[in-house]
């Protein structure tokens, strides 16, 4: 059955979640569905929402730029939930290399092994303060601060033989230099079995979380799944006793261990890096759709970041340019990442993003079905066509229409097709607002890559 906490109709205001929201059409609050006020003390309670440097500048974010954006978000997306800022990979280089990695780099290290911003690019950072002033500068704008690090230890500190902060081990004691990364030259594995490991993952956090961190994507965890590593990293996040989002990268982790990610993880990626191009957008799709039914409050697998708006400024992939999404396949993407309720990162610039992208990620309507919805599946699967459905509140559904096809499609389906009851009132297209009756269905006309979202009352289910 539909829980009943009430509808807020045009010209409402949007609480919870997303600050004082206004929007000109009819939506429903699905925040008091069945579930979610029980996990209130549950670290991520919501799919993570925020901005990620990946995108935009790769390996190269300065200090100058993320505070920038910290400015722009507080001032413009706050309000409507986005809320993490995530400094990405090699933070810790003082001179990194766009389009890739510079193998066997000097990276910026404290005397425990332990890698530090570099203070050429991070000045705040300077005498081992690390991302403090960072942290609390985005802290003062009401938002919250993550960063990326690499699984391992690095190999300078192996060659170093750096002592571990709080024990008396040492670097080559528990490194494993058998376990490497295949992208990324900077870090040997750290063997879970020798005395010390767990302590140099304890030294880790306690430095991160002195530092207030938020939120840590933790790469090179997934895929092969690093089960020892992550578990003793989830373990020293517990032992500092500040909550810190932990995220698993990259993808695809694997399926058949959901409970042990569910355990240890708030996020977790489920392919390799998402770029802007139908193809990607597409296989992401049939990967949500494996993972749609194992999605649980609190434990969100991760669809990528948002690759929309100016990207490619000093990127991994490509260059400065907006996203070569179309407009269709742009909001075809934000309609699949909110049905499967997966986190949203957006990977573009902040302070120069154009106005289509703003109503992107400014639509409360859509977000809200992200944040707030429940029983998210997939309805329907007809040639190229297909239909999920998820629930709101107050015997509201949502049902998207997607058209995977390169060819337009004539979509007609009954609700009866979709395992839905008698329907009352009036369909509501998230996108454009327009509103007209659904008494036995919907039909619709979809371009290629296009998508429809609605928001419909249902009774009798």
């Amino acid at each position: 059955m539909y829980a009943v906490s009430g509808i807020i109709e045009s010209e409402g205001v949007l609480m919870r979640g997303f600050g004082r929201v206004r929007w000109a059409l009819s939506i429903v609050v699905v925040a008091g569905f069945a579930g979610v006020e029980a996990q209130e003390s549950v670290l991520a309670p919501t799919p993570p929402m925020g901005w990620n440097s990946w995108d935009a500048y790769g390996t190269t974010v300065r200090e100058s730029e993320v505070r920038t954006t910290i400015d722009s978000m507080a001032a413009s997306l706050r309000r409507y939930g986005w809320e993490y800022v995530i400094v990405d990979i090699q933070w810790s280089e003082p001179n990194p290399k766009a389009h890739g990695y510079r193998e066997g780099a000097a990276l910026t290290m404290d005397a425990n092994g332990r890698l530090l911003p570099a203070v050429n690019r991070f000045p705040s950072s300077a005498d081992g303060a690390g991302f403090k002033a960072l942290v609390d500068y985005a802290h003062s704008k009401k938002l919250k601060f993550g960063m990326h690090m690499m699984r391992g230890i690095p190999r300078q500190a192996v060659v170093a033989n750096t002592p571990i902060e709080g024990s008396r081990f040492r670097a080559a004691d528990v490194a494993n230099k058998a376990s490497t990364c295949e992208w990324n030259t900077d870090m040997y594995g750290v063997d879970m079995t020798k005395p010390g490991a767990q302590e140099y993952y304890d030294s880790l956090a306690r430095l991160y979380a002195g530092w207030g961190l938020d939120f840590i994507k933790a790469d090179d965890m997934s895929r092969p799944y690093h089960a020892d590593e992550v578990e003793a990293l989830h373990k020293a996040i517990a032992k500092t006793g500040r909550p810190m989002v932990l995220s698993l990268s990259p993808g695809p982790a694997p399926v058949a261990e959901v409970a042990s990610l569910r355990r240890i993880a708030q996020m977790w990626r489920i392919a390799d890096d998402l770029w802007d191009n139908w193809a990607s957008v597409k296989e992401m799709y049939f990967r949500m759709e494996t993972w749609l039914p194992l999605v649980q409050v609190g434990h969100w697998p991760d669809a990528d970041m948002l690759p929309l708006g100016h990207i490619g400024l000093r990127a991994e992939r490509g260059e400065d340019r907006q996203s070569a999404l179309t407009h269709d396949e742009q909001r075809t993407l934000m309609t699949l990442w909110s049905m499967a309720r997966s986190p949203l990162m957006f990977g573009g610039d902040v302070p120069s993003m154009d106005e289509w992208t703003r109503t992107l990620m400014t639509n409360a309507a859509v977000l809200a079905v992200d944040q707030y919805s429940s029983a998210n599946r997939l309805a329907l699967k007809r040639d190229d066509v297909r239909v999920w459905t998820a629930r709101g509140t107050g015997g509201v559904v949502y049902v998207s229409l997607t058209n995977l096809g390169d060819t337009p499609a004539d979509i007609t389906v009954g609700w009866q097709e979709v395992g839905l009851g008698a329907v009352h009132g009036t369909a509501t297209e998230l996108w454009t607002g327009e509103r007209g009756k659904a008494a036995s269905g919907l039909k619709r006309a979809l371009a290629p890559h296009a998508s429809a979202l609605y928001s419909i009352r249902v009774l009798g289910e």
